[in-house]
């Protein structure tokens, strides 16, 4: 028990609170619109100026309960504290019910320590209202269900966004050592030609000195082509499994992802541009981009025909473009961790990928440039 109390007290802020938007301007002015007209339309409410003045004073600390949900809480319940003792009795202004959203802000963005002072700030307001008579019994249980219930709301997206952060943090690091992978390969790839070229040229050199020269002309070469990779080259951890000993797949494999003749929505590839001259890098990146997208086009595209894979080779990088005619009620997004990836490994390139539907379906685009890789 000890230790648990102890976590909960050790527990820090989320690392990311939620910025203050426009919605969180606009909620305001519309409480405070229901609020006067609540005031105005019902003229049973006990003290109902100063119902509206709490009202109004209340409703600012909305714009703070991410960034200092304990000073929301505490100001909150503090002036309702203040207020019931000024009128001698509690408020019966409906609006007021926003009240809820403090103590599920001060659970969702809010510290441990923090939990600790506002619920004793939160239960010291309902224990006060109940000693001076203010509430009945019964509404004290009520009220701390609806507290306890919001505290508990907000604690739970808490878990659940740290859950999901987590799951994306490991699906971009799967990212990463895959393609940590493939540059190792590429890379190595230009080594042994490397060694190879130098071997050559030990071994001729003393029949024909000038093959000295042209084996490290041809080591220079290979030795640029290595360091471009490595330019590239992100820093990822990998793990001890042994690297697939498959070729890395190119530009040119893409072509093998088209399904004429073959059960589900027809893949139509077109490649246009010098694909030889791709860095290795680079082809084996287009390829997986395409692969991602046309699995999750065949997996989730509702009532698609077919799925249009173009590929452009130009000057500074390489475009695809990979679009489906299905449906797009739903997207592929909600239904895995593939485009996340996908948008990771373009930006680990220094490119970039983008999906979403469009006037024919669902559409992914991706721009890797060829400049850094070379």
């Amino acid at each position: 028990m000890f230790a648990l109390l102890r976590s909960v007290w050790d527990e820090p802020r989320p690392a990311r609170a939620a910025a203050r938007s426009w919605w969180d301007w606009a909620l305001v002015a519309v409480l405070a619109v229901v609020a006067v007209l609540e005031t105005v339309l019902r003229p049973e409410l006990s003290w109902r100026i100063g119902s509206l003045v709490l009202a109004l004073v209340l409703l600012p600390l909305l714009l703070v309960r991410r960034s200092r949900p304990l000073l929301a809480v505490a100001g909150a319940f503090g002036i309702g504290a203040v207020a019931s003792l000024v009128f001698g009795s509690e408020s019966d202004l409906t609006v007021l019910v926003f009240m809820v959203l403090f103590p599920f802000a001060l659970f969702r963005w809010g510290s441990g320590r923090e939990w600790v002072a506002g619920l004793a700030v939160m239960l010291g307001k309902v224990g006060l209202s109940a000693v001076l008579g203010y509430i009945s019994p019964g509404d004290v249980v009520a009220g701390c269900a609806v507290l306890g219930t919001a505290c508990a709301l907000g604690a739970a997206v808490r878990y659940r966004g740290r859950a999901r952060a987590r799951e994306l943090d490991q699906v971009k690091l799967l990212e990463r050592e895959r393609l940590a992978r493939d540059l190792h390969d590429t890379v190595a790839h230009h080594v042994s030609a490397m060694a190879i070229r130098a071997q050559a040229g030990l071994a001729t050199a003393p029949h024909r000195p000038e093959a000295a020269t042209e084996a490290l002309a041809l080591i220079e070469a290979e030795a640029s082509r290595a360091l471009a990779e490595m330019r590239t080259m992100v820093r990822a951890l990998r793990d001890n499994d042994s690297a697939d000993l498959a070729p890395n797949p190119t530009v040119s494999d893409v072509a093998l992802l088209a399904s004429a003749g073959r059960p589900g929505p027809e893949v139509d590839v077109r490649i246009d541009g010098a694909v030889d001259a791709l860095p290795k890098s680079v082809g084996t990146a287009i390829y997986r981009l395409t692969q991602e997208s046309v699995t999750n086009a065949r997996r989730h595209a509702r009532h698609a025909t077919r799925i249009e894979v173009r590929v452009t080779v130009g000057e500074t990088a390489v475009r695809l473009r990979v679009s489906d005619d299905g449906e797009t009620g739903k997207t592929p997004a909600a239904q895995g961790h593939g485009l996340i990836g996908m948008k990771e490994r373009a930006t680990l390139l220094g490119g970039t990928c983008e999906a979403g539907p469009d006037a024919s379906g669902w559409t992914v685009t991706a721009v890797l440039p060829l400049g850094a890789a070379r």
